[in-house]
């Protein structure tokens, strides 16, 4: 990890009277003026973890390096302040009795009043609120308060801006829009960043790089498109997107692997495991809801047990003679009534497999 800016090795943080730890063995690295996403379900340890890159939590085991720089470990840790640190919380928490320029200019009043005011304006105009320096919190919107609790944060210059959740209190259209200008934004200041957040859409449209966290472990560190398609535990497949888990079983051919599903025999895949990875050949395949295609002629047919409309298509919940349960997307001009049967077949070049759970 000797070319990232941040680099986490083995880290663990405990908590006092908990059993295990909080973090427990994270290793991850982020390049200079990369931003990356921590994401998973409430208590996975991703705020936890944040916080001792930041110094607010003590390291129990393995290091936290910023630059070249050992920042955190069992026997040495930097002060917060000393680490060149932006952060940006949920609350904004901007001073109400100070303008939006004094508020801008908090974490640098021991510049010159000119060097201030200049960086003022610039970060800013860096986040659109140019010329909004003499305005107050409350007559700004949410999304305005964000963009100024970023300008202040950005205004040291700080060598790793640190975001825990901060659009949770925002509405959802509102929250995605703002993600895509805030990366923008930190793209722009060139810096880096580690962002927290329990929202995929959200995660999707800021980092460079996500980490799927689940009971203080990282399953996984990738990007989003490797996550989805390539997601490395059956937790990540799970969390990651729409999809469902069918019992498949993997047999070697002549022609090469045939995946035996419920939905029908599929070959000529690009990529497949080798049945040997499983007794049998017997595995647990992924089906995305778009690995799914409604099919009027397929075979199979599959009951509808709900849909949610997304304006273009829906997200059918379908269900096979079996039992066994779908999801899939369909254009949502395909419209159907619920306890309908539809033809459905799977279209896929690759698979994605983990062993049966029983």
């Amino acid at each position: 990890m000797a070319s990232m800016f941040l680099a986490v090795n083995q880290l663990d943080v405990r908590y006092a009277g908990q059993a295990q730890p909080a973090v427990r063995g994270v290793t991850l690295g982020l390049r200079a003026g990369d931003i990356g996403v921590l994401i998973g379900p409430s208590g996975c340890g991703k705020t936890t973890l944040l916080r001792a890159v930041a110094g607010l939590e003590p390291v129990s085991a393995g290091t936290i390096h910023l630059g070249q720089q050992l920042v955190g470990s069992p026997r040495h840790s930097l002060a917060p302040e000393e680490r060149r640190i932006g952060m940006v919380f949920q609350d904004y928490a901007l001073f109400p009795h100070l303008s939006v320029g004094r508020n801008v200019a908090f974490g640098i009043h021991t510049l010159p009043r000119a060097e201030q005011a200049a960086r003022v304006a610039e970060v800013l105009q860096l986040v659109g609120l140019e010329g909004s320096e003499g305005r107050f919190a409350h007559e700004l919107s949410g999304g305005q308060q964000q963009r100024v609790a970023l300008a202040r944060a950005l205004a040291p210059r700080p060598q790793l801006m640190l975001l825990d959740e901060p659009f949770s209190n925002l509405d959802v259209d509102l929250r995605e829009r703002l993600a895509h200008e805030v990366r923008g934004i930190l793209k722009e200041a060139g810096a880096t960043a580690l962002f927290v957040t329990h929202d995929q859409l959200e995660a999707f449209a800021i980092g460079d790089v996500i980490g799927v966290m689940h009971h203080g472990m990282l399953h996984q560190w990738d990007d989003a498109y490797t996550l989805y398609h390539r997601p490395d535990t059956r937790f990540v497949a799970d969390f990651i997107g729409h999809g469902v888990f069918a019992p498949a079983t993997l047999e070697q051919q002549d022609s090469g692997v045939v995946v035996h599903t419920p939905l029908g025999d599929l070959a000529n895949l690009t990529e497949c495991p080798l049945p040997s990875l499983y007794p049998g050949g017997e595995c647990d395949l992924l089906l995305r809801a778009d690995d799914i295609v409604h099919d009027d002629d397929a075979p199979v047919k599959a009951q509808i047990l709900r849909k949610a409309f997304r304006g273009s298509e829906f997200l059918y919940t379908l269900r096979l003679a079996s039992g066994q349960t779908m999801l899939a997307h369909v254009p949502s001009h395909h419209d159907h009534e619920l306890g309908e049967w539809i033809g459905i077949r799977a279209q896929m070049d690759h698979v994605v497999t983990f062993a049966r759970e029983i």
